[in-house]
């Protein structure tokens, strides 16, 4: 089964930095844009960033100049630096992936989550 696997989150006081990475496991034909969102407690789902199969990014304002997204295809990763962490940033972190697995048409995949948490 394709499944995506995020790792790298943590505690972190205002102003670190910490590297979010998301995996893509299984039986992977391709995979076309790849993303970060986040969840705060009683909030809606945001994205953070995407980026495309041809590199281009999007980014949410409020991280906009902060955080870098990139990816890596020879190792089916996507990666996420956030530098100048906020408590804002406090959120559970979820990767998402547009792929065409093997023998299957194309969907978008989930990760499980990783906490970061940002506080003194």
């Amino acid at each position: 089964q394709e499944k995506l696997v995020e790792s790298g989150g943590g505690l972190v006081q205002p102003g670190g930095s910490l590297r979010l990475s998301c995996v893509a496991r299984g039986r992977i034909v391709a995979i076309n844009t790849m993303s970060w969102f986040r969840q705060a407690p009683g909030k809606q789902r945001e994205l953070v960033a995407a980026i495309t199969s041809g590199e281009s990014t999007n980014y949410l304002d409020s991280v906009k100049g902060r955080f870098t997204i990139s990816r890596d295809n020879t190792k089916n990763t996507v990666y996420l630096q956030m530098n100048s962490l906020k408590p804002e940033d406090t959120a559970l972190y979820y990767c998402n992936a547009e792929i065409k697995p093997l023998w299957r048409g194309l969907n978008n995949y989930w990760g499980q989550g990783t906490q970061v948490t940002v506080s003194s």
